[in-house]
């Protein structure tokens, strides 16, 4: 039975549902990646995306529970004062972030992992084509996808964050 309390509180309810919609973590890896590029991309797309690796909080709610520990591992080794175990921006694949758009290409999706690429493009357009795809291998933990590592190519060499990580 439709009361007038329940027709009042209905407009309140569908003005309070998408804003609790636009608030909600993607729990995808294509979304996921998506919203990483998107903010990376924000106005002259310098900024980077430091802000998936740049502290413990950052890391335990993008990336897998063995990256996390992994990471932890090589920062405990790492000396006072000196730059941690990754000097650069993975990310985005560079020391100085350039990112004026991007593409998300899903290579390999099961139930528990997934392979994503995604392709950069900068403003300054200085990359070799190689340099400008960052691949994402993703995990399902407790529910959730998080990043289980994180490989690129500098000047043709090929890198990946599980392995720098290991060798610290």
């Amino acid at each position: 039975m439709l009361t007038r309390r329940n027709l009042l509180a209905a407009p309140l309810f569908a003005a309070v549902t998408p804003a609790l919609a636009e608030t909600a973590a993607p729990n995808d890896p294509t979304s996921i990646l998506t919203a990483i590029y998107t903010r990376a991309a924000k106005g002259k797309g310098d900024g980077g995306a430091a802000f998936v690796t740049e502290n413990k909080a950052a890391k335990a709610k993008y990336l897998s529970k063995a990256l996390v520990a992994l990471w932890a591992k090589a920062d405990a080794h790492t000396p006072k004062g000196d730059v941690g175990p990754i000097d650069f921006d993975p990310v985005t694949n560079s020391q100085e972030p350039d990112v004026k758009s991007f593409r998300v290409d899903a290579e390999k999706i099961e139930a528990d992992k997934a392979t994503l690429a995604v392709t950069i493009t900068g403003h300054r357009n200085d990359r070799k084509p190689a340099d400008q795809i960052v691949r994402y291998d993703f995990v399902r933990e407790a529910g959730s996808w998080k990043i289980d590592d994180i490989k690129g190519s500098s000047d043709g060499e090929a890198w990946s964050i599980r392995k720098m990580l290991r060798t610290r």
